[in-house]
């Protein structure tokens, strides 16, 4: 009796063994197919150009190319409710890949982000004037007494520079004007629509998307007047990030302009291209954040 039982335990040992699936023994080492959560995912965080919805539909083409064009990697876009929460995420050092603008990439730079690439043409980085068509403004000095509305104090195009614009035209911009900043661009844009500032300084890419979003709305505004214009936003990676992915995802954003899935990509963003350059690029706008600094104002408001 003993012989027989031994042999009954060993036949049913040996018929469990065949019904248990043959890979879940499997040490994980040996699977080869890598899943979401091997695959590293690399944040890619936007300025508030606009909304987050908006800046999501503006963007996510972008960011689902990088994803079908670059296997090893994941990449999630990122957008934040205004100017202070972006900043707070690079000085935070939080996300891998920034599209800053320019003040911003020279305080990125000082936390170990480099600057692989420039966002758009530098003609397209100035600011504009957004007045209703029935405003009486016509001169800088019409603005006396009166409310401007911008994003942030540390938006470039749509404030530092139409503020620094109005000093060089005679206006005091901390005694002669109400300085509003409202948070976005498309805020900033209408708060003049709506008559709560008397003009809202802004930048043609969002100027562009408000023309073709609100039509309606846009067809009782003009642009009044324009600053000189500088450099344009940068993209920036975090010096941890590997560069085999730094100079996939550069290569990608310098050939968009090449093919039509690109240009659509670039069409979503109003962006006619991408530009090499680095964080020497940046030293003008550096010798223009001091000027402005030392006859104006400070840029952070403290």
């Amino acid at each position: 009796m003993g012989l027989l039982r031994l042999l009954a335990l060993t036949l049913c040992a040996l018929l469990a063994a065949c019904d248990r699936p043959q890979d879940a023994a499997l040490p994980l080492d040996y699977r080869t197919t890598p899943t979401a959560e091997t695959t590293p995912l690399y944040r890619f965080a936007v300025h508030p150009l606009h909304n987050p919805n908006k800046l999501a539909e503006a963007y996510q083409p972008l960011i689902d190319l990088l994803n079908a064009s670059i296997p090893e990697a994941r990449f999630e876009l990122e957008a934040s409710r205004d100017y202070q929460a972006y900043e707070a995420k690079y000085r935070a050092r939080g996300p891998e890949f920034l599209l800053p603008n320019p003040w911003q990439s020279l305080q990125a730079m000082k936390l170990g982000y480099r600057v692989i690439a420039m966002a758009g043409d530098a003609e397209d980085f100035r600011g504009l004037f957004i007045v209703r068509r029935d405003s009486p403004i016509r001169h800088p000095a019409d603005l006396k007494d009166k409310r401007v509305g911008y994003p942030s104090p540390t938006a470039l195009a749509a404030c530092i520079m139409p503020q620094y614009f109005l000093h060089e035209n005679g206006i005091d911009i901390n005694h002669d004007i109400e300085n509003s900043y409202v948070g976005s661009q498309e805020s900033a844009i209408m708060s003049a629509y709506l008559g709560h500032t008397a003009v809202a300084a802004t930048w043609p890419p969002p100027w562009r998307l408000f023309l073709r979003d609100h039509p309606a709305e846009a067809a009782q505004l003009r642009v009044l007047w324009e600053t000189e214009p500088l450099l344009n936003n940068s993209v920036m990676v975090r010096n941890n990030v590997p560069e085999p992915i730094v100079q996939a995802v550069r290569n990608i954003l310098l050939k968009l302009e090449d093919s039509d899935s690109g240009q659509l990509v670039l069409a979503a963003m109003a962006t006619a291209r991408f530009h090499f350059a680095d964080d020497t690029t940046y030293q003008v706008v550096d010798a223009y954040i001091r000027r402005f600094e030392q006859e104006v104002r400070p840029v952070e408001q403290r």
